[in-house]
Formats: C-alpha cells, sequence, structure tokens
C-alpha cells in the first residue's frame, strides 16, 4: 500500500492543473481563442515560409515574403497577449506560472525574435538579413509550439489519469 501513496503523490506532484485551475481553464473563453488562433498562426507561418523559401530558391517574390512574416508577426502578438490574459485567467498571472514558464520564456525569445525582424525590415535593413532573421524567429517557433504541443499532451494525459482511478474503482 506503502507504494501505491508514494504513486499518488508522485503523479499529483506532475499535475498542470489545481481542479479549480481546470475548471477555470474549461470555462475560459480564452482557451477557445487560443485553440483557434493557435492553428491559424501555424498556418499563417506554413504560408510564409513557403514564400521566403520561395524567395530564396528564385529571388521571386520578396514583398510577398517580406508582408507575410509581418502578417505571422501580428498573430504572434495576438496569440501572446491573448495567451496572457487566459494565464491570468487559469493561474492568476500574466506570464510566467509555475506549469508554463519555459514555454513563457522561450515565447518571450520567440517575439524578441520577430520584434527584431519588424526593426529591421522597417529601418531598411536589406532583404537577406531581414530574411534570415525570420528564418531565426520561425526556427524558434517550431521548438515554441513543440513545447506547448508537449504541454497539450501532458494535459490530456493528466485528464485521462484522472478521470482513469474513479472508474477503476467503480468497476471493482
Amino acid at each position: 500500500m506503502h507504494g501505491v501513496n508514494d504513486m499518488q503523490k508522485n503523479v499529483q506532484s506532475f499535475r498542470l492543473y489545481t481542479p479549480e485551475q481546470r475548471r477555470r481553464r474549461d470555462t475560459s473563453p480564452w482557451t477557445l481563442v487560443q485553440g483557434l488562433l493557435a492553428p491559424f498562426q501555424f498556418l499563417v507561418f506554413l504560408i510564409s515560409l513557403g514564400l521566403i523559401l520561395n524567395y530564396i530558391a528564385t529571388g521571386e517574390g520578396l514583398f510577398a515574403a517580406q508582408v507575410s512574416v509581418i502578417i505571422k508577426t501580428i498573430v504572434l502578438y495576438m496569440i501572446m497577449v491573448t495567451g496572457s490574459i487566459w494565464e491570468k485567467e487559469v493561474f492568476g498571472i500574466y506570464l510566467f506560472a509555475k506549469p508554463f514558464f519555459w514555454e513563457d520564456v522561450f515565447s518571450i525569445v520567440v517575439l524578441a525574435l520577430h520584434t527584431w525582424y519588424l526593426a529591421a525590415y522597417f529601418y531598411a535593413s536589406t532583404a537577406s538579413v531581414t530574411l534570415w532573421i525570420a528564418l531565426a524567429a520561425y526556427a524558434a517557433y517550431v521548438i515554441n509550439a513543440g513545447q506547448f504541443l508537449w504541454k497539450l499532451r501532458q494535459a490530456r494525459k493528466e485528464t485521462d489519469r484522472l478521470a482513469g482511478p474513479s472508474e477503476l474503482g467503480a468497476a471493482g
């Protein structure tokens, strides 16, 4: 019995959400906003990446590639602002809640790289410089998106794990 209690304590220590935080997450309209913006941002990223790679390969479509990065950056700012509001509603602070601390840290890096792109673009840096900054920002974005997907997977496993013992207890 001692081993089961230790395992239950370990499972509780890995929880992303308290029951109250989970309730706030599930009832927040910002959860839906994040759920819609995240795949939209990924779509914008893919289109923009394609436009950048096309320009690098062909030398054509510079303006479209540059504008696509600006659009991607605007969408990133939207998801960062709404994500901060979501984090405030669920965890009580706008950024760096314990369960999402490292994701938020890396999000700031992604935001800084995208902002650097904007500064370089509007201060007339060469196309090659701005597009390499964009590619660095996009590489960071892919890592950050992976962090959030991993966290989403953990949250789903946690939900399944919390539902599992009560069902097993009822069956046994």
